[in-house]
């Protein structure tokens, strides 16, 4: 049988010391970690995973969107954009396009699908955010497009309408 070595109290005074200083020491290169970082700090805040989710959850969700949905995600992994805006047909939420928008210039423009070429501040009728939880967006009552909307609808006479001679006749 090991015999295990008797520590004194003199010996028992020296480890803690010893503890105090490399608890000190610790705590000083602990400031100093060279090592592999575990959180990235955000160049820029991007609300592109939100949308992703967005489009595959719920926009564009089930069988019979699959192959769009997969276009649009595929097309969405060649934006280089940090903060994209889905344009909805109205209220029903019935996706259209995705626009990328830039906060520094406010400008809102057509990434991928169908809409307006640019979305100027006067043709945003409704702003929404994206619950990731409930996979659902919510109207939220603000008056302009900022870093924090995530959809927008614009007022219904902005859309074409088909011309009754553009129909096709039997």
């Amino acid at each position: 049988m090991e015999s295990f070595p008797v520590l004194s109290r003199a010996s028992s005074r020296n480890l803690e010391r010893d503890w105090e200083n490399a608890s000190i020491a610790s705590s000083i290169t602990s400031m100093e970690y060279t090592g592999p970082k575990l959180f990235k700090e955000p160049s820029s805040k991007s609300n592109k995973p939100i949308i992703i989710n967005a489009i595959a959850h719920c926009c564009l969700a089930g069988k019979v969107n699959e192959a769009q949905k997969n276009a649009v995600l595929e097309e969405l992994e060649k934006c280089e954009s940090n903060h994209l805006i889905i344009l909805f047909r109205d209220g029903g939420c019935q996706f259209r396009a995705i626009y990328s928008y830039s906060p520094d210039t406010e400008e809102i423009l057509k990434f991928t699908g169908t809409g307006p070429r640019f979305i100027s501040p006067k043709m945003v009728d409704k702003l929404y955010k994206y619950s990731s939880d409930r996979k659902q967006f919510t109207v939220i009552p603000a008056k302009s497009v900022s870093v924090s909307i995530d959809a927008l609808t614009i007022h219904n006479h902005l859309w074409q309408v088909k011309r009754p001679g553009s129909a096709r006749r039997k």
